[in-house]
């Protein structure tokens, strides 16, 4: 009985040991295959647009101070 654990450990930890080397592989294969291929599509690179600088005056202000008090 204590050997037919035994048997059924090794052969579920040695399914689990595959699975996880064939899954590196295949991982590691997939990271080369996307870096050539970034290489022959590269991504746009979006530039964002200049914020536009708007003048606050003290009213805005004073208006702001009084909702974050009222709240």
């Amino acid at each position: 009985m204590l050997n037919e654990g035994c048997i059924l450990m090794a052969t579920g930890m040695g399914t689990v040991f595959s699975f996880l080397v064939i899954l590196w592989f295949a991982v590691s294969c997939m990271s080369k295959i996307v870096i050539y291929l970034n290489k022959i599509f590269p991504e746009a690179v979006k530039t964002a647009p200049a914020p536009v600088k708007t003048s606050s005056s003290d009213v805005e202000i004073a208006i702001a101070i009084a909702a974050a008090k009222r709240r």
